[in-house]
Order: C-alpha cells, then sequence, then structure tokens
C-alpha cells in the first residue's frame, strides 16, 4: 500500500487532527450565514448555508444518478504555509512531483465507472458518476476531501428548517495510504459512508468498533506479515534487519511481522523507522545501520516514496551486498526497478491481473482531452518535458508541445499495464460498490429482464449494509468481505530478475494463499534470483547451525539466535540439528562418538573366551588335573610307607577336595545366570570347608598320633578313623547349613551393573545378604586359624613323621591369600571382582596342593629309598635319642 508523507497519526491524533480543521481550516463544515432579525418572528421557511473554506474542484468527475467518491495520493506532497492568523489561510494545494502510478489507479476508476455505464447487466439505466481527488498524500487534504464529499461543491445552498442535508456520493473508493485512510474514516464513518480502499493495509483497520463504514480489496498486513515471516523461516534465515516507515502503515506492519517472526524463532538485529520528511541525517543514519550489520538480510516495510529515498542514500556510499525482502508497496512499484543494488530481491505482492481495455483507455489520451484537466496536462508536460499551449515563462523558452508527441511510444508506470496488481484492486473496489448499488435499485422482472429505479433515494447506510453480502466475480477474480471487511488474502511472491534485455523485471516464482492449511499456503513454482545474480539461497544467521551431538547456549546479553554450539554431556545425545537441549539416553544405553545417537552400552563379565578368562580357566582345570594326577599316584601306590603313613583316607578326601576348589572356580567364569550365581559361592564355601576340615584333621591325627607314643597313652582311640570322618562331615556340614539358610533366605541373583561405569554394563552376581557371604567366608577363615595353631604347635615333632611344618606353611599361605583378598575383592570394578576371587580360590588351592602333596610326590616317583618304613623309623628314633 502507499503512505501518507505526513508524519504518522495514531488515531487519537487523527482525531484531533480532525477537530483542529473544523475549528481552524473548516475544510467542509456548514454554518448558518446571516438571516434577519425577524427571521424567527416572521417564520422562515428556508435557510440558506454557506460551505466554509474554498471548495477544490476534483480532479476527475462526471455526473450521474449516483455518484461513487476516490481519493487517491496522485502527489507526494503538499504545499506547506506559514500562517500568519492576521488573513484567511491559503487554500491547501498539492505540490512536489506526480506519482504516475497513482494518476493511472485514478484513470482506472474512471474506466470501470464507464465501462458500468455501459453494461446491460449490471445497473442498466443507471448511470454513475465520480469525483475523483487527489489527497496530495497528507491528511489535511485526505480531511477536506472527506468533507467536500460529504457536503457537495455548491458554496450557497438553501435547505429546509436545518442545515443539514444527505451526503453527495453514495459511498468512496480509497485512500492508498493508510493514515490518510484512518483520518478520512473519522469524518465519514459517523455518517455511515461506506469506504472501500485499494491500498490501505493496515491491520488496524479490520477493527470493526473503530472503523465500522471499512471495506479493502486488498489484503490485511497481519496475513502479509505472516506470509514474510513463513517465506523467511524457509529460507533458513534466523539473523535480519527491519526497516519501516514511521507511520501507521509500517509501524502496525512491522509489529505484526516481528511478533510473526518470534513465533518462527527469527531474531531481528535491529528494526529502524524513517519518514520522507524526516531530515537526511535520519535517514542517513538508517542506512549506515543497514551498513554496518552482520545481518545480509533486510526486511522492509515501507512505502515507495520512504524507500526511494532510503536507497538512494544507501546508493551514495558504496554497501555491502544485502537481500532485500519487500512488503507489497514498493516491492512490486515498476518504478523502483531503477535501483540495481536490489537486483534479487523478493516480496509478496497482489495477485497480477488481465483488465480487458484498460490499457486502450489509458492510452486515448490527445493534446485536446488532456488540456481540459489540470492534472492530465501536468502529467502531459512533465512526460514529453514540453508545454501544452502558449508559453509564459519570463525570458525563458520553454519547448512547446506541437502534437507529434506519441502516448503509446512513453515508458511510464502509467501506460505499464503488465503489472495490474493494485490497478486490479481499484477496479474490484468500484465494482463492488456497484453490485451493492445494484441489489438495491434493481429487481428481476417475470420476463427475466431488470429493472433499476435511478430516481430511487439511496442512503450510504444501504449500500454499507449491502457491501456486507456482496459476492460476485469479475474478469475470473472472486470479489466477497469477511466480516471484517478484508477479501480472501491471496498474494504472488514476486522476484526482481534481470531479463534477456538487460532490465530488471518482475517474476512471479511462487504463491500464498492464507485461506489453506498452513502446510500448504506456501508454494514454489520456479527458481529465485538472489542477490548479485546468484542462484545460491544467502545465508543469514548471527551463529552456524549447531550439528547433531551439540546444544545451542545462549550468548549472554544476545538474542536466542546468537548462541555457542556446546557438546552434549556424557550421556546425552542430540540429534537434531540446533538442538536446545540435549536428551539423556536410556538407562542401557549410552551415545555413540559423534554424541548423536544412543546405543546400546557393551555388555562386560568375565567371559571364557578372553585372555584373563582363558589364563585362568587354564590355571584351574590344571590345578584339578594335578589334583587327580596326584590322586592317581597315590592310589598306585597305596601300600607305600609314606601314604600309609599320612593317612590315606583323609589324603584322597583332602585330594578330592581340592579337585572341587579348583573346579568351582570355573562357576565364576562365565555370563552371569540364576543358577551360576547360587552354585559359585555356595560350591566355594562348601568345597574349601572340606578341604580346610581335611587338613585339619591331619593336623588333630599328627598330634595325637605322637601323643600316643608317650607310655600309658590311650590317645589314639579317641581319634580313631570314625572320630576322623565324623569331624570332617560336622565341621563341612556347618557351612552347608549356613550356605542352604542363604540359598532360601536370600540367595545370590543375577544383576546389571549400571553404577560402576557409565558407559557399559557390568554383569555380575548380587549377593543377595552379603552377611550371608561374609558369614561363609568367617567360617572358612576360622577353620584356617585353628588349623594353622594346631599345625604351628606341632611343628617340632619328628620331621620324617610329621606334616606340621608342611600344614603350618600351607595355612600361612591360606590365611595371607584371603586376608590380602578382602580389601582387593572390594576395591576390583566389574569383572575384575570375579577375577580376584578366582585368583584367591586358586592360589590358595595351589598353595595347599604344593605344600601337603608335592614333596609326598617327589618321594614316591624320584626317592623311592626314602619310602619305606625303616627309613621313618629310623628317623624317628635318632630324635628320640636325642
Amino acid at each position: 500500500m502507499r503512505l501518507s508523507p505526513a508524519p504518522a497519526l495514531g488515531p487519537s491524533l487523527a482525531g484531533s487532527l480532525v477537530l483542529l480543521h473544523l475549528a481552524v481550516v473548516a475544510g467542509g463544515l456548514a454554518l448558518l450565514s446571516s438571516a434577519s432579525a425577524s427571521a424567527s418572528a416572521s417564520g422562515m421557511e428556508s435557510v440558506r448555508c454557506r460551505l466554509q473554506g474554498t471548495p477544490r474542484p476534483p480532479a476527475f468527475s462526471q455526473d450521474g444518478d449516483f455518484v461513487i467518491g476516490g481519493v487517491f495520493s496522485m502527489h507526494y506532497y503538499m504545499h506547506s504555509v506559514d500562517h500568519s492568523y492576521t488573513s484567511l489561510p491559503e487554500p491547501l494545494q498539492c505540490t512536489g512531483s506526480m506519482d504516475p502510478r497513482e494518476l493511472r489507479f485514478s484513470r482506472a476508476m474512471v474506466f470501470a465507472v464507464e465501462e458500468i455505464n455501459n453494461s446491460s447487466d449490471l445497473l442498466p439505466g443507471v448511470t454513475l458518476g465520480y469525483q475523483v481527488h487527489d489527497s496530495c498524500s497528507s491528511v489535511p487534504m485526505a480531511i477536506k476531501v472527506a468533507f467536500q464529499l460529504a457536503n457537495g461543491l455548491d458554496p450557497m445552498f438553501d435547505t429546509g428548517e436545518q442545515c443539514s442535508g444527505s451526503a453527495t456520493v453514495t459511498a468512496i473508493v480509497g485512500e492508498s495510504g493508510s493514515t490518510p485512510t484512518i483520518s478520512m474514516l473519522r469524518i465519514i464513518g459517523p455518517f455511515g459512508i461506506p469506504q472501500v480502499s485499494h491500498f490501505s493495509t493496515c491491520a488496524c483497520l479490520s477493527d470493526k468498533k473503530q472503523y465500522p463504514t471499512f471495506f479493502r480489496t486488498i489484503p490485511s498486513d497481519q496475513f502479509q506479515a505472516a506470509a514474510l515471516a513463513h517465506l523467511i523461516r524457509h529460507f533458513g534465515w534466523t539473523w535480519i534487519g527491519a526497516v519501516r516507515s514511521d507511520s501507521d502503515y509500517g509501524n502496525n506492519g512491522m509489529a505484526a511481522f516481528l511478533k510473526a517472526a518470534q513465533v518462527e524463532g527469527i531474531c531481528v538485529e535491529y528494526s529502524e523507522a524513517f519518514y520522507r520528511t524526516n531530515p537526511l541525517s535520519r535517514v542517513q543514519r538508517v542506512a549506515d545501520v543497514i551498513r554496518s550489520s552482520t545481518a545480509r538480510v533486510v526486511v522492509a516495510f515501507a512505502a515507495t516514496g520512504d524507500m526511494r529515498i532510503l536507497l538512494r542514500e544507501m546508493e551514495r556510499l558504496p554497501s555491502p551486498p544485502r537481500q532485500w525482502i519487500g512488503s507489497e508497496t514498493w516491492v512490486t512499484d515498476p518504478d523502483m526497478l531503477r535501483f540495481a543494488m536490489c537486483a534479487g530481491a523478493i516480496g509478496f505482492g497482489i495477485q497480477r491481473s488481465v483488465i480487458p481495455g484498460l490499457r486502450d483507455f489509458l492510452l486515448d489520451l490527445s493534446p485536446q482531452k488532456v488540456s481540459n484537466s489540470p492534472l492530465l496536462t501536468e502529467f502531459w508536460e512533465g512526460a514529453f518535458g514540453c508545454q501544452l499551449g502558449t508559453s509564459t515563462g519570463v525570458g525563458v523558452e520553454e519547448k512547446v508541445c506541437d502534437g507529434s508527441e506519441d502516448i503509446q511510444q512513453l515508458q511510464t508506470p502509467y501506460t505499464d499495464t503488465s503489472q495490474l496488481r493494485v490497478t486490479n484492486m481499484v477496479y474490484k473496489a468500484v465494482y463492488a460498490i456497484a453490485h451493492a448499488i445494484h441489489s438495491i435499485v434493481c429487481e428481476e422482472r417475470e420476463n427475466s429482464t431488470v429493472y433499476c429505479d435511478n430516481h430511487l433515494h439511496v442512503k450510504p447506510t444501504q449500500v454499507l449494509e449491502r457491501l456486507r453480502r456482496v459476492n460476485f466475480s469479475r474478469n475470473g477474480y472472486q470479489v466477497s468481505f469477511d466480516a471484517n471487511g478484508d477479501p480472501v488474502p491471496t498474494y504472488e511472491l514476486v522476484n526482481w530478475q534481470i531479463g534477456e534485455s538487460g532490465k530488471m523485471e518482475f517474476v512471479t516464482v511462487g504463491r500464498y494463499d492464507a485461506s489453506l492449511p498452513p502446510d500448504q499456503r506456501f508454494d514454489m513454482e520456479r527458481e529465485i534470483t538472489w542477490v548479485k545474480n546468484s542462484t545460491q539461497v544467502p545465508v543469514s544467521v548471527c551463529s552456524e547451525s549447531c550439528p547433531p551431538g551439540t546444544r545451542k547456549a545462549v550468548q549472554k546479553g544476545k538474542p536466542v539466535c546468537c548462541y555457542d554450539c556446546i557438546q552434549c554431556a556424557e550421556g546425552e545425545i542430540s540429534n537434531n540439528t540446533d538442538s536446545s537441549d540435549c536428551l539423556i539416553c536410556p538407562e542401557e544405553y549410552w551415545p555413540n562418538a559423534e554424541r548423536d545417537l544412543c546405543i546400546l552400552k557393551p555388555v562386560e563379565f568375565l567371559s571364557f573366551h578372553e585372555v584373563l578368562g582363558i589364563i585362568l580357566t587354564a590355571c584351574s582345570v590344571g590345578g584339578a588335573c594335578l589334583a587327580i594326577a596326584t590322586a592317581t599316584v597315590f592310589y598306585r601306590h597305596r601300600t607305600s610307607a609314606i601314604v600309609r603313613a599320612n593317612n590315606s583316607e583323609l589324603s584322597f578326601l583332602l585330594l578330592f577336595s581340592l579337585t572341587l576348589c579348583f573346579l568351582c572356580s570355573l562357576t565364576f567364569i562365565g555370563r552371569p545366570s540364576e543358577w551360576s550365581c547360587m552354585l559359585r559361592h555356595t560350591a566355594f564355601g562348601i568345597t574349601f570347608v572340606l578341604c580346610i576340615s581335611c587338613v585339619l584333621g591331619k593336623t588333630i591325627v599328627v598330634l595325637m598320633a605322637f601323643r600316643a607314643t608317650l607310655p600309658g597313652s590311650n590317645v589314639m582311640k579317641w581319634f580313631g578313623p570314625s572320630q576322623q570322618r565324623l569331624t570332617v562331615v560336622s565341621f563341612t556340614f556347618v557351612q552347608a547349613l549356613i550356605c542352604t539358610l542363604w540359598l532360601v533366605l536370600s540367595p545370590p541373583f543375577p544383576i546389571k551393573n549400571l553404577t560402576t561405569y557409565k558407559e557399559k554394563v557390568l554383569l555380575e552376581c548380587d549377593l543377595g545378604s552379603v552377611g550371608a557371604f561374609w558369614a561363609v567366608l568367617g567360617y572358612i577363615g576360622l577353620l584356617s586359624l585353628l588349623c594353622f595353631v594346631l599345625a604351628f604347635l606341632a611343628r617340632k615333632l619328628p620331621d620324617n613323621f610329621n606334616e606340621a611344618k608342611f600344614i603350618t606353611f600351607s595355612m600361612l599361605i591360606f590365611c595371607a591369600v584371603w586376608i590380602t583378598f578382602i580389601p582387593a575383592y572390594v576395591s576390583s570394578p566389574g569383572k575384575l571382582t570375579v577375577a580376584v576371587e578366582i585368583f584367591a580360590i586358586i592360589t590358595s588351592s595351589f598353595g595347599l596342593f604344593f605344600l601337603l602333596f608335592v614333596p609326598k610326590c617327589f618321594i614316591i616317583l624320584f626317592r623311592p629309598e626314602k619310602n619305606t618304613k625303616k627309613h621313618l623309623m629310623e628317623k624317628t628314633s635318632n630324635d628320640k635319642r636325642y
């Protein structure tokens, strides 16, 4: 849409300006002029009213049965005058250059009215009139025009008893700017005069409580702002700059955009406002902010006149390339294509359309027709650089138009009908009003003919009511209004591309339909040419995207789009780009090296297939084989002196228990299961008690044997073979009872240890009852200590017939191993705990085996001469004599 060059006005300020204009300028208030002192006494039937101020003639006008008003910003500025307050103020006048595009809008309205008057389907027999005014893009002029459209142009008129009457126009088309439109609505709204705008897009105008008589054929900025935010997010731009016109259009539009951008996660580095009437230093400051910013994408929600000034300033000094995103006001204005620095700009524009016959109408101008209209005369003279009629310049020779000027060859926005976007909005606005009037004054007769009463008095409020229900199609374009007076929001995505001729041109590359579901609104149709004629989408981010495996950490004091990429902590992953948080892996999972995927933790246990497991297995099996081999040797030499002297029954039982001790270590290797967990500790406890019980029995036998040799001693009858067996069984039964209670009350069971190591799972056997475990070890330790004490007491008995020293050393080694086992067991993590326990079992078993049986096997196999009763008895006799 277009903006007024006057400073931005809020609704309250616009209302105050209206009151000021009523009091000072008196642009249209009808006042009672003069009357005789006897008027009231004589009962005067008519009142003569006079319009205050100087009426401003319309730019284009035509009488008709029903008149439609039109207001367009055909000039950029209004002539400012310093008031002396000593004389009447001069009439308001427009100044500055003319906007050919706005002139085309006004002529399109005239074309639409004439087309309707020539139609046999719409308002047949009825002539529409029009009054088209130039608002000069200013609020004061727009207010004056509103008064004139409401009151008419006659300076004097007679009424009845009151100085009042109906509006001159039934409806108004315009204005092009949101701020002038708001000001006009404050004047004509209370009188129920409908106003249909073709270019006022401020979302604030959808408020029916404040502007109940407002309609528009162009979508609200609320939809355009959402579309722009969606577009920016679509291309991955999260760091942008924003500039806007300091007016109702720019401020409201940018506010809606920033709100939508926040929802889309877009950050704004800066947001600057300016206006064409601001000092040049203000515009320069905005340009400097754009040049020095790090955001490569700039969103401009500004009017054409404002953008023109800003881009001129940007061209004055070298500027880094910027990707411009424009609002529909300037991004589809052909006059803006001259700024080459904006090549590649994109923005949403009104749907391009075709109006049959409009181009011929616009070009149907001759010097004779032009000379009858001051506005067309100004356009003609400006376009061709000549003056119609005789030059009035003093001392200045001006070129006089000689009739050779050909408007067909003129290249200007007025004659360019290749991009009819907003022009079609004017066209549809006129037709919407015509359809509303048609529904009031026309009726269909029995013979399918339409009769229209052109003498019917139509009030603006009637047209207002019918406009709400308008629904028709013209040239393939649907026209209707929702409850807020807004049309269905549809846009084209326009891209500034350099054509084959080398000139900049508008190219439609996509569409946006806000009436569709969110995921179907945006549709790309062709490739976009970006800034610097690149086909690569520019990048505009404050921080590069964080890859999977990291998370975003917002930099202190900066927007959320400025962040550092922090690697996820141990046990956490992020599997998406730009993750705000890392996800904790489930208990049995652990992140991979990149920390973008949770994988199953490796399971660890002491396996038969690993080196440590193989070594321990070999030692265990090897120890069992040695014990079996020793038992075989003892059995083959069971009648020999040394075997018989060492209590062969206990020796065989001890070798059997040692074999079990070696083999029970195998239950600690492999994947823990319910049965292996219960078996490993109970088997270990029982077999070791059986082993120590045998050693204890042998120790007691040695002591009793030497006591029996003393005169008068009968000790051996109290510790014969039966008592020895009973001793072993009793000691073993106690341990078996402890293990049974353990298994019944709180047996060991397999668990997954997830706490010792974060990155792997340890398969272990939980003891179930820690007290029972230490009771088993304690009982073994008690028997070992008892055995050690008894063996120590028997250490000085005769050597050849004495095992006490070997038992003492074996028990010393056994106790030392298991005493050092306790701290090692407690402090070893994971499978090393199991390895330590196996090592203690095998080491203590080998200690007993080597000290108790290897010396005897050596004598049996390699010193058979010593394996005699005589040899043993001789040593004994010598000891006795000694």
